[in-house]
């Protein structure tokens, strides 16, 4: 007879996360076909998920580093819980929020940053994609379906990135 340990393995919560993301897909067999491909796939935001798109000079003035191993460790410090990852090529961070989060910050105020709700489209990273290499990585990979920054918390770092930025704490 088995009895439940309790445990969850790093590739079944990875398996969880991937099936709770693909809920963002328009067509799940083809998000997971460019997760195979090319390690991106395309979500729509607005439904289960949305995103606060991060210029990464904010993001490393906030952390006091531009090292991504010290940011994602900071990034771990910073949110209680959550999913961040940063698309290496265009040096943006997306922390995911509930797809119907309020988000009180104006563009036009803060240069860079983008709340991406309904009518957008992003590109994920494939949930093992946990390394800075390829196009994009999980900085900050989602621990169990559902786990969404809180965006009091990247309000707040959006605040402390501009201020660090003011401060002359860019890189």
């Amino acid at each position: 007879m088995l009895e439940a340990s309790g445990l969850t393995t790093l590739p079944e919560r990875q398996f969880a996360a991937t099936s709770w993301l693909l809920g963002a897909a328009d067509d799940r067999e083809m998000a997971r076909r460019q997760w195979e491909d090319q390690g991106i796939a395309l979500l729509c935001c607005g439904g289960i998920l949305s995103a606060v798109r991060i210029p990464a000079r904010m993001v490393w003035a906030t952390a006091k580093s531009d090292e991504l191993g010290e940011v994602d460790a900071f990034l771990a410090r910073w949110f209680d819980g959550g999913a961040v990852f940063m698309d290496l090529h265009a040096q943006q961070y997306y922390a995911l929020v509930p797809g119907t989060a309020e988000w009180p910050l104006k563009e036009r105020d803060f240069p860079g940053v983008s709340y991406l709700g309904r009518d957008n489209f992003l590109g994920v990273p494939e949930i093992r994609r946990t390394e800075p290499k390829g196009c994009g990585y999980w900085c900050l990979p989602m621990q169990s379906p559902g786990d969404l920054c809180y965006p009091d918390e990247v309000e707040s770092l959006v605040l402390t990135g501009r201020a660090a930025l003011a401060e002359g704490g860019g890189r």
